[in-house]
C-alpha cells in the first residue's frame, strides 16, 4: 500500500533581526507622555528664553535674555561656581567611591554593617541634609567646630566665609552621595570573574599590580556610570546649595540653578528662563562627548 507523503508546512518567515515585535502603535501611549512632558515644554522654554514675559503676555526680543545674562557678574559666577561645583563633587566620589568599594568587597570585619552606614546618606531627604549640616557647620554653635576646638583646632567659617562656602557644600554633596557610587563599583567589582585573580596571583601581581592592571580596567563600566551620573546631578544641583547657604555669603556659592531661582524670586522670567536654557545646552555639550569618549576608552580596555 502506498503511502503518501506530505510536504512539510512552510517555515515561518525569519524575523528581520533588530526588528520589534511588536505593532508600532505599542509605543503611541509612551510617546504621547514623553512628548507632552518633555519635547513641548523644551521647545517652549526655547521660545520664551526670547522673549520678556509674563504670566499674561509675552514681547519678543531676541537673544537680549542671553546676551545680558553673561553680562551680569552674579550669573556669570554662578555659571562658573557649577562646573567647579561638578568637577569637585564628581571627581571626589570617583576615588572614594572606588576606595570604598573595593574596600566593602573584601574580607573585612563587619563590611555588612559599614555597607549600610555609607549607603545610608543615600536614603535621607536631601533638604533635611542640607538644613542639619548647616546647624552642624555653625562657626561658632556648630558641633563640628566644638569638636575641633576640643583638639585644639580653630575651625573655620564653613558655610559664612565666602572662599569655602562653596567647597564646604561640595563636601556635604559627597558625603551623601558617595555611598551609590561605592554601590555601583562594588556591582562592578563583584562581577569581575575570579579567574582573573587568581591569573594575577599566579603571575605574582602584588596589590597595586592587580589594582592597576585588574580591578581598575575590569571595573571601568562602573567608572563610566559614576562619572556620568555625579557630573550631571553636580551640573543640575539646586536642593542642597540653596538649603545650605541660598547662594551666599554674597553670590560667592551661588550655582547656575540656584541663579535661575533667584530671578524668577525677583520676576525676570524671561531671563530665567535663558539660563534655563544655557544649563541644559551646557549638560548636554558636557555629558553627550564624555559618554562617547568613556565608552571609547571602555572598549579600548
Amino acid at each position: 500500500m502506498a503511502t503518501t507523503l506530505r510536504a512539510a508546512p512552510p517555515a515561518p518567515a525569519r524575523r528581520r533581526r533588530g526588528r520589534s515585535p511588536y505593532p508600532g502603535w505599542f509605543y503611541l501611549p509612551a510617546a504621547v507622555i514623553y512628548g507632552v512632558l518633555f519635547l513641548v515644554p523644551t521647545v517652549a522654554s526655547f521660545y520664551f528664553a526670547l522673549t520678556r514675559w509674563t504670566i499674561f503676555s509675552s514681547e519678543f526680543i531676541g537673544f537680549d535674555n542671553f546676551v545680558q545674562f553673561f553680562r551680569e557678574p552674579a550669573l556669570t559666577k554662578g555659571f562658573v561656581n557649577t562646573f567647579i561645583y561638578a568637577a569637585l563633587t564628581s571627581g571626589a566620589k570617583v576615588v572614594l567611591g572606588l576606595a570604598l568599594g573595593m574596600l566593602l568587597t573584601s574580607q573585612i570585619l563587619g563590611r555588612g554593617y559599614l555597607r549600610a552606614v555609607v549607603f545610608f546618606p543615600v536614603l535621607v531627604s536631601t533638604v533635611g541634609v542640607g538644613i542639619t549640616f548647616q546647624v552642624l557647620m555653625n562657626p561658632s554653635k556648630g558641633a563640628i567646630n566644638a569638636a575641633l576646638g576640643f583638639i585644639g583646632i580653630d575651625g573655620p567659617g564653613w558655610l559664612v566665609d565666602p572662599s569655602i562656602a562653596l567647597l564646604s557644600v561640595a563636601l556635604v554633596d559627597v558625603w551623601k552621595g558617595v555611598g551609590l557610587a561605592t554601590l555601583i563599583y562594588m556591582a562592578g567589582i563583584v562581577s569581575i570573574p575570579k579567574e582573573y585573580y587568581e591569573a594575577a596571583r599566579v603571575d605574582g601581581a602584588g596589590s597595586w599590580t592587580l589594582f592597576r592592571n585588574v580591578i581598575f580596567p575590569l571595573s571601568w563600566p562602573a567608572t563610566s556610570t559614576v562619572v556620568t551620573l555625579s557630573l550631571i546631578g553636580g551640573l543640575r544641583s539646586f536642593d542642597l546649595i540653596w538649603s545650605m547657604t541660598r547662594g551666599g555669603p554674597g553670590f560667592t556659592s551661588d550655582v547656575i540653578a540656584s541663579v535661575i531661582y533667584k530671578q524668577y524670586q525677583a520676576g525676570f522670567y524671561g531671563l530665567s528662563t535663558a539660563g534655563n536654557v544655557i544649563l541644559f545646552i551646557a549638560v548636554i555639550a558636557i555629558v553627550l562627548p564624555l559618554t562617547r569618549l568613556l565608552a571609547r576608552k571602555e572598549v579600548e580596555l
